[in-house]
Formats: C-alpha cells, sequence, structure tokens
C-alpha cells in the first residue's frame, strides 16, 4: 500500500472501531439525541471529511454531480433524518471500496511497472580508457558503454567487444536468452546475464527502444476504447438524471398525498429517495471498465506485445481481414545469394561486384545481402550519382558506368531488354550502360512461426489473410502456398500497398476490422491506413513503431493471434460488469423507489457491486492463453 492508501485505512480502522463502540453504547445507555448526534460525527468526520471537501469543491467549480455529491447528499440527509448510524455506514463502507478499487488499481500498475521494469538507472561510459557512471540522458550518439553481468542495457548500439547471453523478457515475453557477440545489435531494455560486453551507442537514450516502450505503455491510456468514452458519456449525464430522479422521487408523493388530504410522510420518501441516490452511484462502471482494459494491456505487456491505446485493444476483437507484408514479417529479412546468371559477356564476379557497388549506400536487406556476398572492402570513392528508385531499385555510376540494379521494373522503366530468370527467390536484375548484364538471385527465408500463425488467426475467426509484397509473383505465390495464405499482391510499389488495403476496407462491413502487419519504412503509410496497425518491434524500422498501434517485440507473427485473444477476453470481463452493475442497480433502485430496499441495501449496491466489479476487472490482468 502507498502512504495515501494506509491513511485512509487507518482512518477506516479508527471510524469502524468509533461506530461499533457508539452503536453498543446507545443500545444500553440512553443518551440524548443531541449527545448521540455529537458523537456519530466524530466516526462521520474521521472517514468522510475529503468526501464532502471534494463535494464542496464541485459545486465551487460547478461540476457538481459525481459520486462525491451524490455520498455527501445522502449521508447528509440521512443524519439530518435522525438516522446517525446508516448515514456513517454509508460513508464508511464506501470510503472500503473506494480503498480497495485503489489497491487493485496499484496492483495493477505495479504489475505492469515489474513486466516492464526496462528504465535503466545508469550508463557505464567509457572516457579516457575510465568507465565513468553517468545518466543515460547525457550519453552521446557514437559513445561507448560498458554493461556488466546483471546489468541492464541502458541504450541501443552494437557490441564492440565482449559476448554474453541476453534476458529479453521484459521485452519480448520470452524466457529463452539469446547470445550476442562482438558485432550484433542489442537494444536496451534487456538484462546482461553472463559476460562483460563494450556497446557502441547508435542512438541517444531518448530515440533507444526502452523510451519507446516506456512512452507507449505510459500514454496508451490517453486513447480510450468505445466502452470507456461511452461509459464516460453515460456518467455525464446519468448522474444528473438520478439527482433529479431522487428529488421528484422526495418531493412529488408527498406533495400529491397533501392534494389528496393524507398525510404526505415527508421522512419516508425523503429517505427512499438518499436510498435511492446511493444505489445509483455509477462507481462500478467509472472505475471497472477502464481497469479492465487498463489490466489487458498489462497482460499484453507481459507477452511482448505493445498496445498503444485501450481502443485499438478494442478493435483487435472485432478484426476479421489482415494483409502482411512479406520481408521482415513472415519472412526473417535474412537474404542469401543464391544463384547468380552473368548475360552479355560478363563473369559471375565482376557481376555480382558491379551490383555491390551500385548497392553500396543502401540499408536495404537485399543491398546488405550483395554486399555480404561480395565479400570484399568496397571502395565508396568508385560510385557516385547514387539514386534509389521506389519500388524499382537503383541506379548509379561505377567507375565511370551507368549501372542498374533492381525488379523487372526498373528494367522496363530504362526500356532494357533483359531475359527472365527462371530460378525461384527474389531477383535483381543487373544492367550496364543500357545494356542487360544478368540477374542475381536472393532468396529469403520463411520465419518458424509463420504457418502457425496464420492456422491461428484462422482458428481465431479471421475471414482473409492477404499478402503484400514488391516481390515478384512466382517467388511471392509460393510462400503464400507454403504458408497457407490466402490471397497474394506482388510487385507492388509502396504507394500500391496502400491502394490494395483501400481496396479491403472498402469491401468490408463496418463492424469489421482490418489489421495490417509490416515491419519496414516504406510500410509506415500502410500502417496508419489500416484499422490496426501491427508492426515488428525487433527489427522494424523506428518509422514502422512509431506508425503502428500495436508493435510485437520479438517479431514473431504468432503474437497476433495472442494478442487477439487477450483483446477478446478484455472485452468479454468489460462486457460482464457493464451487465452486471446495470442488472443489479437497476434492480435495487426499483426496490428502493418503492421502499422495499433500505440504506444496507444501497449499501451493497454501491459498495458491494463496485468491489465485484474491480475484483472481475483485475482478471484481465492474469488472462491465461490455453
Amino acid at each position: 500500500m502507498s502512504k495515501k492508501q494506509k491513511k485512509v485505512l487507518y482512518r477506516i480502522i479508527i471510524s469502524l472501531v468509533l461506530l461499533v463502540v457508539i452503536s453498543v453504547l446507545t443500545m444500553f445507555v440512553e443518551i440524548p439525541a443531541v449527545l448521540e448526534f455529537i458523537l456519530y460525527m466524530v466516526p462521520y468526520f474521521v472517514i468522510g471529511y475529503d468526501i464532502l471537501k471534494k463535494a464542496f469543491k464541485g459545486i465551487l467549480n460547478k461540476q457538481v454531480f459525481d459520486e462525491n455529491f451524490l455520498m455527501a447528499v445522502a449521508t447528509v440527509g440521512a443524519i439530518a433524518l435522525g438516522d446517525f448510524r446508516e448515514g456513517v455506514a454509508v460513508m464508511l463502507f464506501y470510503q472500503i471500496g473506494e480503498l480497495f478499487q485503489s489497491v487493485a488499481v496499484g496492483k495493477s500498475r505495479k504489475n505492469i511497472t515489474e513486466l516492464m521494469d526496462i528504465r535503466p538507472d545508469y550508463a557505464n561510459i567509457v572516457v579516457d580508457g575510465k568507465v565513468e557512471q553517468v545518466d543515460p540522458d547525457d550519453v552521446e550518439i557514437g559513445s561507448q558503454i560498458v554493461v556488466n553481468p546483471g546489468e541492464k542495457v541502458p541504450i541501443d548500439g552494437i557490441i564492440v567487444d565482449g559476448s554474453t547471453t541476453l534476458n529479453t523478457s521484459a521485452l519480448t515475453g520470452e524466457s529463452l536468452p539469446r547470445s550476442a557477440k562482438n558485432g550484433d545489435e542489442v537494444i536496451s531494455g534487456c538484462i546482461n546475464m553472463t559476460g562483460a560486453i563494450t556497446i557502441e551507442t547508435t542512438k541517444e537514450f531518448g530515440e533507444s527502444t526502452v523510451s519507446k516502450i516506456l512512452d507507449l505503455v505510459e500514454n496508451s491510456s490517453m486513447k480510450k476504447s468505445k466502452s470507456e468514452n461511452f461509459i464516460t458519456r453515460f456518467a455525464k449525464y446519468y448522474t444528473p438524471a438520478v439527482c433529479y430522479s431522487a428529488l421528484a422521487l422526495a418531493l412529488i408523493p408527498p406533495i400529491i398525498s397533501i392534494i389528496m388530504g393524507v398525510s404526505p410522510r415527508w421522512s419516508m420518501w425523503i429517505i427512499r429517495a438518499l436510498t435511492f441516490l446511493v444505489i445509483s452511484c455509477p462507481c462500478a462502471l467509472v472505475i471497472s471498465i477502464p481497469l479492465s482494459f487498463f489490466a489487458g494491456i498489462g497482460c499484453a505487456s507481459a507477452n511482448g506485445i505493445l498496445v498503444k491505446g485501450s481502443n485499438y485493444l478494442e478493435a483487435l476483437s472485432s478484426t476479421k481481414y489482415i494483409m502482411f507484408d512479406k520481408t521482415g514479417t513472415l519472412t526473417k529479412g535474412v537474404f542469401e545469394v543464391t544463384g547468380i546468371q552473368p548475360a552479355n559477356g560478363y563473369t559471375k564476379d565482376t557481376l555480382l561486384e558491379l551490383a555491390a557497388y551500385a548497392e553500396s549506400a543502401s540499408s536495404h536487406p537485399i543491398s546488405i545481402s550483395l554486399k555480404e556476398a561480395y565479400g570484399k572492402e568496397i571502395d565508396i570513392t568508385k560510385t557516385t550519382n547514387i539514386e534509389e528508385i521506389a519500388g524499382h531499385g537503383i541506379s548509379a555510376r561505377v567507375d565511370g558506368k551507368k549501372v542498374y540494379a533492381g525488379n523487372m521494373k526498373l528494367m522496363k522503366k530504362f526500356g532494357i531488354q533483359n531475359e527472365p530468370c527462371d530460378m525461384m527467390g527474389t531477383v535483381v536484375y543487373v544492367a550496364v550502360d543500357d545494356k542487360y548484364a544478368g540477374c542475381i538471385v536472393i532468396s529469403d527465408v520463411v520465419k518458424d512461426t509463420s504457418k502457425a500463425a496464420i492456422a491461428s488467426l484462422k482458428a481465431s475467426g479471421v475471414k482473409k489473410t492477404v499478402m503484400l509484397t514488391g516481390d515478384n509473383k512466382n517467388t511471392a505465390e509460393q510462400i503464400a502456398a507454403d504458408i497457407g495464405i490466402d490471397d497474394v499482391r506482388s510487385e507492388l510499389l509502396p504507394a500500391d500497398k496502400v491502394s490494395e488495403v483501400e481496396k479491403m476496407l472498402g469491401k468490408k462491413s463496418d463492424k469489421e476490422k482490418l489489421a495490417f502487419v509490416g515491419d519496414g519504412i516504406n510500410d509506415a503509410p500502410v500502417l496508419s491506413r489500416a484499422d490496426v496497425g501491427i508492426a515488428m518491434g525487433a527489427l522494424g524500422s523506428d518509422a514502422a513503431i512509431e506508425a503502428a498501434d500495436i508493435v510485437l517485440m520479438d517479431d514473431n507473427p504468432q503474437k497476433i493471434a495472442l494478442a487477439m485473444k487477450i483483446s477478446v477476453k478484455t472485452l468479454r470481463i468489460v462486457k460482464e460488469n457493464i451487465v452486471f452493475a446495470l442488472f443489479v442497480k437497476a434492480v435495487c433502485l426499483i426496490l428502493g423507489a418503492v421502499g422495499i430496499a433500505n440504506m444496507w441495501v444501497a449499501i451493497f449496491a454501491d459498495v458491494g457491486v463496485m468491489v465485484i466489479a474491480v475484483v472481475n476487472a483485475t482478471r484481465a490482468l492474469r488472462i491465461k492463453i490455453k
């Protein structure tokens, strides 16, 4: 418990003891009404002074109708009618319920904090051969930092010395450690387990993975679901309505009785009105619904799935169409040169050299694989006039020769006659001085989990899966068939992917949602356009992660089905709370209005329902996936 919660607990205990003592005393000893009133006011103000204060401030700020106002009116009214014990009891049990929900929310936040306890407290920076402990914010790009066993990696970078195993569970939800050696990229938030390593930072702390993750989690509550927005609007109109209804219940029957010439029985109707007010308090809904979504987001975080807001978690439950990028999403994005077909007098070595030099400035996986296959140091002075043509390839001057390296569309764009390549894989066509020089085939490897991911999505109720890729038709169709994708769109430019998503958006119903899954910078516009954008977080680009609504920290597409299950179960809990709370309150309101339900029933309808709803909401944090 926090200090504030402990303070409330002490007030509850003191007030409860005083209430019991005074109640027992008044049962055996006849006390004057004035003295009895004074005695009961002690526990009343001990337990309720903050509620009265909040209600008074609300009136001054012209924000009258809230749960504090309802409790204040109900308890003050009961005391004014001589029901001192009931007035104190209502305030006491209301505070017990408030403490319970505060502890529940605090526990949920604590669990999420523990799951996402990745914020580094310091960084060991190397300065003039000495190691100094500094704030991670003070570390510049290109600095060398030392991470000892047991310490968190504070900033993204590349290992320049040492090897180790890294615990990535806080980021990915995976318990299996991963090996890391000299030259490997490491992301912040991992825990170094075995050996000391030296890392050269590639990002500032504010732009590193750990900072972005923390921002996502901290800001997730800002983007509310339809259910939360409904409850907010509901409470805005509901509370004034029940206040006016209670007022009508207190005034109209007695006035009618006076007109009819019978006793108005003011005290009876006022008590019923006050009981009505206590029953009507919307705490159960206002508290439990946001808590359910918060817990669901926490459960997803524990499994390496970052959800940027409850609205996206809710939308995921209605997702029936999922479109995928191929490279880095369904495949590993690790390319290898598997074939070279030279033409027009060029040798394999010469063709590979020209392609590697033309692609020397690009960080695309295909470019990297060409440079790795070449295997020699590239003299960057030999390459000039490099131009990347989106969706086509590269043009550059290599040793004064005009070199084109890209797909079939690049050859067509510049009117180059080429021979078709019959090998399976991603084909890079090369032309020199407007003449065809040959082709290089690069193969990507399908992720081990991709096939299972598609099967899980179909089992979860997804109607159609589509793969969007700039790759050639044969390769794309083979991969789609291997992993069970329903449809494929190949040889697409980045803008074409947006068009395909828009076509699908136009075909689906309003209640159905479409998700797009991608990882590259060229996927950012598509991620933004889809109803739900899902990005690969480990290997994905910063632009894709920024544009996405949900981030998979371990690049495992199987986590999409897991996220959908968490979403569905969270929504089920939300609906359970809404139906339960409204049903119980409706029944109790009717019973209270006709005089069957007393103030103790009202306390259950308010505090009891709130406690049950909050307990049910916290189940979302412990969703078990079979």
